[in-house]
């Protein structure tokens, strides 16, 4: 039987949470989803994750928040990070960080799914190697689950590009974030793998990934520190839909996801 996974690209801010409230039961109806992953680092506004942010996107039908370098944005936020087991972490950071780099999921219907959390290193923090972290982890899951779902929060293309050929045969998905810019180069690998080297963002379009225009710019303008906000017109919901063969855990097929909000 075949297992549908929902990813939802990085929830910037209240606009992104009401995007998948008003979206995500019609998207789980369309296509048959059978579990819902959201990358949920940006939700509390715009920067971090908070308990009552995850507690509604939880209440809203996602079962997983995925989340990056922002995660730790809100430093009251620590101590749930550690003890929530729906929230992960990229699984490269250092042992003693709060939380969980990966966990094994199970669907309505009864079907083990493993999601690992990896952080990039190409113009981002100074990690442990997210490839052998991979090799590390995607070992525990395979004890559990042939189905394994990649969340890789990355800046560089071609080193999500490289994860993904490096775990090609070996995981269900490799899915990128953190550009906050939807690609359209979904496609299943020959060793059964599905690929897309960033799912986009839920949240206002009319911005700079997700923050205000006029901020954004005089930042860049000036190099001056600015307090950005969160925009909330031109709202969309990015994401994609994975369809995975539950007993080889090989992509069946990958679906790009765009919604306009309002």
């Amino acid at each position: 039987m075949p297992v549908n996974i929902l990813f939802i690209g990085d929830v910037i801010g209240k606009p992104g949470r009401q995007a998948v409230a008003r979206e995500l039961h019609r998207l789980v109806d369309r296509h048959l989803v059978d579990l819902v992953i959201a990358n949920g680092e940006n939700s509390a506004g715009g920067f971090g994750v908070t308990e009552d942010t995850a507690r509604e996107l939880y209440q809203q039908g996602v079962h997983l928040l995925t989340s990056g370098n922002h995660i730790w944005d809100k430093k009251d936020s620590y101590g749930y990070i550690e003890e929530e087991e729906r929230l992960i972490r990229p699984a490269n950071y250092p042992i003693g960080t709060p939380g969980r780099g990966y966990t094994v999921l199970t669907t309505p219907g009864g079907v083990k799914v493993g999601v690992l959390n990896l952080e990039g290193r190409v113009f981002m923090n100074n990690l442990e190697c997210p490839f052998r972290t991979a090799d590390r982890e995607i070992a525990h899951l395979k004890r559990e689950t042939p189905i394994i779902f990649v969340d890789f929060h990355a800046e560089a293309t071609s080193e999500k590009s490289a994860l993904g050929w490096y775990l090609d045969g070996r995981v269900s998905a490799v899915i990128g974030t953190h550009t906050h810019v939807q690609t359209a180069d979904e496609r299943v690998l020959p060793g059964g793998t599905a690929f897309m080297s960033d799912a986009g963002m839920t949240g206002s379009f009319d911005s700079v990934i997700g923050i205000g225009k006029q901020q954004a710019i005089q930042k860049f303008v000036t190099l001056l520190p600015a307090k950005f906000e969160v925009c909330k017109n031109d709202v969309r919901l990015n994401g994609v839909v994975v369809t995975v063969d539950e007993e080889s855990g090989k992509a069946l097929s990958i679906e790009r996801i765009a919604v306009a909000c309002g």
